[in-house]
């Protein structure tokens, strides 16, 4: 694995090179996605049908067969091994509890002048959640994306998953049956953006789209952003950890890797003030590579977007990861909790020897659904919110607007906006 010390004269620019980590090639790709959009925007149901054919190698006799039947659901809930299905039970009611305790409450303040102002939050009609899926299986992207709608109080929850060779994941129906989806669309890619964007003859509408997919997925959502809400536009998987002297080698190369067999293109850096400790986890990694069932993803991972950090100081080491703005953070050091502080940007941070990142993935109870390549400078994990809405509530007495309501036209005047100072003065003239 890499070793970058950044006192070398070559640090800053092998370091710029990693903070260009989470760059995709959106541009590249956004005239195909357009087109596709496009087609599912006009053409319904039949484009809808007709991409499925070109992408997930089978074609659907009629669009009836595009949604999932709720008995298969079930079905495949009752299938799984009870101790899967008693696992499953407990990551909800984790996530289900960190989750109520994000729930924002709508409220009214009364001024002295009786007049009143307020916040009503609302939840939005109906969330699309786009879950990853053919052979692969993701029932905790599932878990994550529908239970912070459910706490939000969503009324209609749509699902879309990528079938191909129409093959559906097992374990990700039963989290469906857990979280009493009803509707599971077998269609994947831009094309499920589009459909939950615009809406088809099968596949409604929603109001805003969630969750994780490729480069495709992410640009379909960017160019549907205003049609419709989205979370975020995520890339590539990765993960910063801080360690000092304390930490433990085979701890931290373990944790390198649990995001580097993610993907290729997953990035996974550490930075340390040991340098012995450095050389340590670079051996560990290359001993445990050998074990990994990906070990080929997670090598090319490594090779390609892994690095180890040796600063000077702490200080130094917390200001180039708060530079790097990582999706998962760990804090490996024998006392994490003083650090927190001085940490501004990241998705997700991990404190102690005995918090793995996959512990948050799966169980913990925030949501994995988290800001990527940097963007955790300005985007938050998914929660409640992003299935909220907020309205401003205001009310004006006649004390209210007596009071105000001068202030407030003389700014419109300034403005050049007549009728709108005139609507403030015909009030403040009502006896």
């Amino acid at each position: 694995m890499k070793i970058f010390v950044s006192s070398d004269d070559s640090f800053k620019s092998n370091f710029d090179e990693l903070l260009q980590r989470g760059n995709m090639d959106i541009e590249g790709v956004t005239s195909i996605v357009s087109g596709l959009l496009s087609e599912i925007k006009s053409g319904g149901d039949d484009a809808l049908i007709s991409q499925i054919a070109k992408f997930d190698r089978w074609t659907p006799s009629n669009s009836s067969e595009l949604l999932v039947s709720t008995d298969d659901m079930a079905k495949a809930y009752e299938s799984i091994d009870s101790d899967l299905r008693d696992a499953l039970h407990l990551a909800y009611d984790r996530i289900e509890s960190y989750h109520q305790k994000l729930m924002p409450k709508s409220w009214i303040d009364f001024e002295k002048n009786g007049s009143m102002l307020g916040q009503k939050v609302t939840p939005v009609d109906i969330a699309g959640l786009y879950i990853p899926g053919g052979k692969a299986a993701y029932p905790s992207s599932l878990l994550m994306n529908a239970i912070p709608a459910i706490v939000a109080g969503v009324e209609e929850i749509v699902v879309c998953t990528p079938t191909p060779d129409d093959e559906i994941n097992e374990l990700l129906l039963a989290a469906c049956h857990l979280c009493k989806v009803t509707k599971v669309y077998k269609v994947g890619g831009a094309s499920a953006i589009g459909a939950m964007a615009y809406g088809t003859q099968t596949v409604p509408k929603v109001d805003v789209i969630t969750g994780p997919g490729n480069i495709f997925v992410a640009t379909a959502k960017k160019l549907v952003y205003g049609e419709v809400n989205i979370d975020m536009i995520a890339g590539p998987s990765e993960i910063g950890i801080l360690a000092d002297s304390s930490a433990r080698e085979d701890y931290l190369a373990m944790d390198l890797l649990s995001q580097a067999e993610h993907d290729e293109m997953a990035s996974s850096i550490l930075i340390t003030t040991d340098m012995e400790l450095a050389n340590k986890v670079s051996d560990k990694v290359e001993e445990f590579l050998s074990t990994l069932s990906r070990e080929e993803i997670a090598r090319k991972s490594i090779d390609e977007r892994g690095a180890i950090i040796v600063t000077e100081s702490m200080d130094e080491a917390i200001e180039l990861m708060n530079m790097i703005a990582p999706e998962h953070l760990e804090v490996m050091t024998s006392n994490p909790m003083e650090l927190l502080p001085a940490i501004k940007h990241a998705g997700a941070i991990f404190l102690g020897e005995n918090t793995p990142e996959p512990i948050g993935d799966y169980i913990a109870g925030p949501n994995h659904t988290l800001p990527t390549g940097g963007t955790a400078k300005f985007y938050s994990p998914l929660s409640v919110d992003n299935y909220l809405k907020k309205s401003s509530i205001i009310s004006m007495s006649r004390g209210g607007i007596d009071e105000l309501g001068e202030a407030c036209a003389l700014i419109a005047a300034t403005e050049g906006l007549t009728a709108h100072e005139a609507s403030v003065r015909m009030r403040m003239a009502k006896q």
